[in-house]
């Protein structure tokens, strides 16, 4: 394999590595804040306070008994390790070291006396990652870019870091004394760091025939919006319902102030939005201290810029993760021990939106969780102040494949990620 070859296909890993601390279903979060994260993320038809309320169905938040702002602060710790080799030139492995990363979340809500409208505002931290891998001199993924013909090269020291923030002002009527509707736009605020930038051709502006990718760290903030909508029903006797459609995350093209190899000024782009979501709800409240909550969920990765395309283009850059579409299951229960304590205990299973034929550009992106386990609870500190905490455990779970380039696999390669993640969540929800 030739050296540009080896430097293109090594470079892939970074598209992988975009995403690498995911939290829940791929990119996004799979909860919010430490009651609904106590709950597996279950929330759609189980409006159990604000933050989960407005993040997965703005028609619930008319079911919240009374005016309500919830404030919660989690750090997410993930353990990540990447192990590569290619036969005849050895292998190795790393170990990422990201720290923590803090989630910021704020919900609130407002009903005006004898009204059939309840107003809501959150911000919430959608999606969110950093990574932070050495070079190596023996793990083929992150040996040093070569700028030597015939002398094989990878990535180097990889360091990539993103925030997708929305803000979710939200509007709910409640329609009959069972049935509510609700809407609101969703703005979206996303910083990216991809340093080296793999989705620009790499170049050789100094003529050594070893083209290098160059980086992706000088960039602004960037926006971009949708909306979402949705429904809730609450029966009589403890059978709850709820629906909600979250429109694609249209972000603006992610654009970077970048140079060549000389050290000239250049330009490098890329476009990646955030997945349509479908959510469909049920709780049970009908035994005594009890909500039994369980919610269906649906992410269109396969039709989203950025995680559709998959494989090459023509020029060496990278066209996109090829993700498949996936279904998502979140179940939760909440037990009342007595007036001022609720236990929470919730699961999550998600599909693993990677298919084995993109294993490899998918390298160092342990966006593929499949089990999540989730405790916690409330706890009344005042007659109207809540003190809520939250521990989330991603299970370990691994990915594997050969390494790919433009012309096939190539025989004898490996690359294997490993990732767990740790999540802590600790809240306050004020009522009054």
């Amino acid at each position: 394999m030739n050296t540009t070859l080896k430097s293109t296909v090594n470079s892939f890993v970074l598209w992988g590595l975009l995403n690498s601390v995911a939290l829940g279903q791929g990119i996004l979060v799979s909860a919010t804040g430490p009651v609904n994260r106590s709950m597996g993320g279950a929330a759609t038809a189980a409006p159990l306070e604000s933050m989960g309320a407005l993040f997965w169905n703005p028609a619930s938040i008319s079911a919240l008994p009374e005016d309500e702002l919830s404030l919660g602060l989690a750090g997410v710790l993930p353990v990540l390790r990447t192990d590569s080799s290619i036969a005849g030139l050895g292998g190795g492995s790393s170990a990422a070291e990201p720290g923590v990363t803090p989630l910021v979340n704020i919900g609130w809500i407002h009903r005006p006396e004898n009204s059939s409208v309840t107003y809501g505002f959150g911000l919430f931290s959608a999606a969110g990652f950093r990574t932070n891998f050495p070079a190596s001199v023996s793990n083929p993924v992150f040996t040093p870019q070569s700028n030597t013909p015939g002398v094989p090269g990878g990535l180097g020291q990889v360091y990539t870091e993103a925030a997708f923030i929305q803000l979710i002002p939200t509007a709910s009527w409640q329609v009959t004394d069972t049935v509510s509707v609700g809407i609101g736009p969703t703005l979206t605020i996303g910083d990216l760091l991809v340093d080296p930038f793999v989705f620009d051709a790499p170049d050789d502006a100094d003529g050594s025939s070893a083209p290098r990718y160059s980086s992706g760290i000088g960039a602004r903030t960037h926006w971009g919006g949708g909306f979402q909508t949705g429904v809730y029903y609450e029966g009589t006797q403890g059978l709850h319902l709820g629906f909600t459609f979250k429109s694609p995350q249209w972000m603006e093209t992610f654009s970077y102030n970048s140079e060549d190899e000389l050290g000239r000024p250049k330009s490098v782009e890329s476009k990646l939005d955030l997945p349509m979501v479908l959510s469909l709800g049920t709780a049970w409240s009908g035994w005594d201290r009890f909500v039994v909550a369980t919610d269906v969920r649906y992410y269109d990765y396969a039709n989203t810029d950025g995680f559709a395309s998959s494989g090459y283009r023509a020029n060496g850059s990278v066209a996109g993760l090829g993700w498949q579409s996936i279904f998502s299951v979140a179940t939760g229960v909440q037990f009342e021990a007595s007036r001022d304590l609720f236990l929470r205990m919730g699961y999550t299973f998600n599909e693993n939106p990677i298919p084995d034929s993109q294993a490899f550009f998918n390298i160092g992106a342990p966006l593929y969780y499949q089990h999540e386990l989730h405790v916690g609870g409330s706890y009344r500190i005042s007659k109207r102040v809540w003190l809520n905490l939250a521990y989330t455990y991603y299970f370990e779970n691994e990915i594997s494949g050969p390494i790919v380039t433009p012309a096939g696999a190539i025989p004898g390669s490996n690359v294997t990620n490993r990732s767990a993640v740790h999540i802590a969540d600790v809240g306050f929800t004020v009522r009054y």
